[in-house]
């Protein structure tokens, strides 16, 4: 299981900073979300510019807002920029978002999203697509011939697993807990890819993660920071509902929290249930998140 880190950033410079010493310690890839700052593809292409060998991949580029031409567009335009070391993850965001702040109709996402992909994917790697689909329509060429990123789909639920499998190269899971990945995530990706005759995708795994001294003073503590950070994404649906099959109360249950050999121990859980790279979302005090990159450096 390759180990990567997880992080939001809110300037240029920041990520560029963060790139560099990540891949001075060795970290094979750098996760970061697309939220309501920084647009993520260009902050990527500038950093790329700097920081040499390390992957960078979005954790997510909501679909939604992005016709798909125009995001394989940008994609190959970045991926070229950063000499091939492009991880394109993308998802639908959730209802609230979608419907709320931007207007835009969340019916079947499921639909929404394997159109999508039908026409991203032979984009990137032919530069060219004729699909006239319920949702989405593209008849397009493109001049550009960079390379083409990987694509990973935020894929939760066992439909958009399915349809993941078949047209992606991966999925990029959050709030998904060791059971609901071994028994439920990576079977049904990987056996929805074999029925395709697809390679088998890679299953990234995204989770707060904060090495403690290993006291239960220290460990509660953590416990009720990553209770406050994380409590949003215990109201989101798609996401309850990874707790739930889980049998978790909230996020604070799935945060990997404790001492070096109790944080290693969930760490080989994660690496049984399937997953291919560990992304993780350091949390906690100054010292626990120095505790928790000498533990992460340790395991590269």
């Amino acid at each position: 299981m390759k180990i990567g880190l997880f992080s939001f950033v809110e300037t240029i410079d920041g990520l560029t900073e963060m790139a560099t010493t990540a891949n001075e310690q060795g970290f094979e890839s750098l996760w970061i979300p697309q939220v309501f700052g920084l647009d993520t593809l260009t902050a990527i292409a500038v950093a790329g510019q700097t920081v040499p060998d390390i992957t960078f991949a979005t954790a997510v580029v909501p679909t939604y807002p992005r016709h798909p031409q125009m995001l394989a567009q940008q994609a190959l335009t970045v991926n070229a920029a950063i000499d091939g070391r492009l991880v394109l993850g993308i998802g639908p965001s959730h209802q609230p978002v979608v419907e709320g702040s931007w207007g835009i109709s969340f019916d079947k996402p499921i639909r929404h999203l394997r159109e999508y992909l039908e026409i991203l994917m032979p984009l990137l790697h032919d530069k060219k697509v004729r699909f006239n689909g319920e949702a989405l329509t593209t008849r397009a060429d493109l001049s550009f011939d960079g390379p083409a990123p990987k694509v990973m789909m935020a894929a939760l639920g066992p439909q958009l697993l399915k349809v993941t499998g078949r047209l992606a190269d991966g999925t990029i899971l959050w709030m998904t807990g060791p059971k609901t990945i071994a028994t439920h995530s990576a079977p049904t990706i990987k056996e929805a890819a074999e029925a395709a005759g697809r390679p088998e995708p890679e299953v990234v795994a995204g989770f707060p993660v904060c090495v403690t001294d290993g006291s239960a003073g220290d460990n509660d503590e953590a416990r009720e920071r990553a209770a406050k950070s994380f409590a949003m994404y215990g109201t989101l649906p798609s996401y309850r509902a990874m707790l739930d099959r889980e049998g978790y109360g909230g996020p604070a249950d799935l945060a990997i929290i404790g001492s070096v050999g109790e944080v290693t121990d969930r760490l080989g859980e994660l690496d049984d249930a399937g997953v291919s790279t560990f992304a993780a979302s350091e949390f906690g005090s100054r010292d626990q998140r120095a505790a928790t990159r000498d533990l992460l450096v340790s395991m590269l």
